[in-house]
């Protein structure tokens, strides 16, 4: 039997009126630290890579991450650190500051089967439409309500679009609870496997996975959501088509993620890092428009991290191709189903 999930994980917009406080000021000291790390020793790319948090000095950041790692996992889901002055850094500058603020609040995680772990967020011209292996983060389309991998996701906006591109924000806690309010039944359908398309990423080599959207675990819910990758796994001819009432599900959980009393939005600023729990949050980015120059082009860098504090997580979730390394991670460690 389902039952209502509360505290600071089921909020609403309500809870955030008039309210700033979810975003977080780096202070200048903070910046010196930011500072020291971009003037040091160049690191190309690759080599940057295989650096981890013993390699970066950042001691007044870690104090600020051990609450900001407090909000993501037991707080409200997500945070915003705002102020890194990337307009005075070079790109691989910038992906230094990334990476060294990325490596002392987690443990990144690979984001593809090539196992990337640092991805440009910015429209290659390409769209999902066209071949298999495309994902939404590579173009300029919408994208819908869903969650990316690792127990976070981490984003440095280094510039903007021309119009749009408006960051919107969930709770799953909320969702399940306003689903079991209203349709109970299908809070049930939404803890059943759906059959997702994996882009051709997954770490296994599988074409589809089948996980619970919904998914209920030693008093947490998390979700996997990804409707854009359930429709296009119906090309493939193993896969079940999907049923009256997981559609009737998914479009109800649409609704509710999509109606404004639901959501958080804002836009992000050149600087702003935004983390956010990919169980207990949802994330969506409006489509947008870029400048005609391409030196202009929207662009964030993106990183997938494993918490040390990350909630223990369902068996389901070893095959997952956003969850396993970090499922692997609480295997390790003992806490995992």
């Amino acid at each position: 039997m389902s039952s209502i999930f509360t505290g600071l994980q089921a909020w609403t917009a309500k809870d955030f009126e008039g309210r700033d406080d979810w975003v977080t000021r780096f202070t200048e000291a903070e910046l010196q630290e930011i500072d020291a790390i971009a003037q040091g020793k160049e690191v190309t790319f690759p080599d940057l890579l295989n650096m981890g948090k013993e390699d970066f000095k950042l001691p007044l950041i870690d104090k600020k991450f051990v609450d900001i790692r407090e909000q993501l996992e037991g707080g409200r889901g997500f945070a915003v650190l705002r102020g890194v002055p990337v307009q005075k850094y070079s790109l691989n500058q910038a992906r230094k500051i990334f990476w060294a603020l990325a490596s002392h609040l987690g443990t990144p995680q690979p984001q593809d089967k090539a196992g990337s772990l640092l991805h440009d967020v910015t429209n290659t011209g390409r769209k999902v439409a066209t071949t298999g292996e495309v994902r939404g983060f590579q173009t300029d389309d919408e994208l819908s309500f869903h969650n990316d991998g690792g127990d976070a996701f981490m984003l440095l906006c280094l510039r903007t679009a021309k119009e749009g591109g408006i960051s919107k924000l969930v709770s799953v806690a909320t969702i399940f609870n306003e689903i079991l309010r209203t349709r109970p039944d299908l809070v049930e359908v939404l803890q059943q496997p759906f059959h997702f398309d994996t882009r051709e990423q997954h770490p296994l080599g599988l074409k589809i996975q089948s996980i619970p959207i919904m998914n209920v675990h030693e008093g947490k819910v998390s979700a996997l959501y990804k409707r854009r990758y359930i429709e296009t796994a119906q090309r493939f001819e193993e896969v079940p088509r999907l049923t009256e009432q997981q559609i009737e599900a998914m479009n109800l959980f649409e609704k509710i993620c999509h109606d404004p009393e639901f959501q958080l939005s804002f836009s992000m600023q050149a600087g702003d890092i935004q983390m956010g729990n990919n169980y207990g949050i949802l994330h969506s980015r409006t489509k947008y428009l870029d400048h005609d120059d391409p030196g202009m082009k929207r662009h964030l860098l993106r990183t997938w991290l494993t918490l040390e504090n990350g909630r223990p997580l369902p068996k389901v979730f070893e095959n997952a191709r956003e969850f396993r390394f970090s499922y692997l991670a609480r295997l390790e460690e003992g806490h995992a189903a």
